[in-house]
């Protein structure tokens, strides 16, 4: 009809909870290796020894068969709290009740429709909250096709967009995990190990980290190509130029994805075992992302200025004077020396 279910178009509101966690969250459906993908898996350990990740868990459907039966078991056992969690993060569960269903869309093996009709099938039967049916097959049908239209509609070039100027080069635990900041050490880890993250880790771990720190967005743009299972360009690029680096300067999204570590804390259990202090700003010690917060909105001052979702951090910035800003300057630059960058 005319009105959404529900009453409402969108339900994130619901779906931003941080990570209840427990001994039994479901895992996507393991398919082993058939005789032709071991072939594989062996042909490229020997042309690329030293390449990126492993291959030693290699558990991704491969035929149209083994992906139906991957959403079969997500529509089963992890779709009703998928929406609960979706945003959260922790250590030892790196799938929460997510799908892990893109690599399998963006090949072909399973069709968008499809998938979004099988979700809406199972939320009609009774068994699925609103929240969490809306929250997928918004992702699908809403943010999967957009950015695929602004790839296409920007063209080649696209990639090579920098609007903030960024020239750093990707940090090198980027490719090792090897980083005392536990939120970085997680996803990079998972990432080498299940060629896996979900969005929030690549939009507010690895990607703010990467923004907050000025990197070249096309440099990292490649390493998301290259590290990932569902890293085709035309979803990829879109993802990293537009919505994590604002490389486009707001064409694909409204506001750069910038945060502290409190949003990191909140929403995970990477804070409390990490080596920095999430709740100092400033100094040897404190949270790399809350010390390079600030430096962020004050390199980028002129331009957030006039954003309506930047404004206020910008008019916080101006309050605290320029003899604090030089400070928080000052403290960015001594973070990024004593990362190595």
């Amino acid at each position: 009809g005319e009105a959404p279910a529900g009453g409402r178009w969108n339900f994130d509101a619901e779906n931003r909870a941080p990570p209840a966690g427990g001994l039994f969250l479901p895992e996507p459906l393991r398919h082993d290796p058939d005789a032709g993908t071991q072939a594989v898996l062996e042909m490229v350990a020997r042309r690329f020894p030293d390449g990126f990740g492993g291959l030693d868990d290699f558990r991704f459907a491969v035929t149209r068969e083994q992906a139906q039966a991957s959403l079969a078991h997500f529509l089963e056992v992890a779709l009703p709290r998928f929406g609960d969690d979706q945003d959260g993060m922790l250590q030892a569960s790196p799938y929460l009740h997510h799908a892990v269903l893109s690599p399998y869309l963006n090949i072909g093996l399973l069709e968008p429709l499809e998938v979004c009709k099988a979700v809406e099938t199972a939320w009609r039967r009774g068994g699925v909250p609103l929240n969490a049916a809306e929250g997928f097959i918004r992702q699908v049908i809403g943010w999967r096709e957009y950015v695929r239209g602004v790839y296409w509609r920007e063209g080649p070039a696209y990639v090579f967009r920098n609007a903030l100027e960024a020239r750093r080069p990707l940090p090198d635990f980027y490719w090792t995990g090897q980083t005392d900041m536990a939120c970085l050490k997680a996803a990079i880890g998972q990432t080498l190990d299940l060629a896996y993250a979900h969005h929030i880790q690549r939009l507010m771990v690895t990607g703010n980290f990467a923004l907050l720190a000025g990197v070249d967005p096309h440099v990292l743009h490649e390493w998301y190509l290259g590290a990932y299972a569902d890293a085709f360009e035309w979803v990829e690029a879109p993802n990293t130029i537009g919505m994590s680096q604002y490389a486009d300067g707001g064409l694909l999204g409204s506001k750069p994805y910038a945060a502290s570590g409190s949003y990191i804390n909140r929403m995970s259990d990477y804070c409390a075992g990490c080596a920095y202090d999430v709740k100092a700003r400033s100094g040897t010690g404190a949270c790399p992302f809350n010390r390079l917060y600030w430096d962020f909105i004050d390199r980028h001052a002129t331009r957030f200025a006039s954003n309506p979702r930047m404004a206020q951090s910008v008019r916080t910035l101006e309050r605290m004077g320029e003899d604090r800003r030089q400070e928080l300057r000052a403290d960015a630059a001594a973070c990024l020396a004593e990362l190595g960058l």
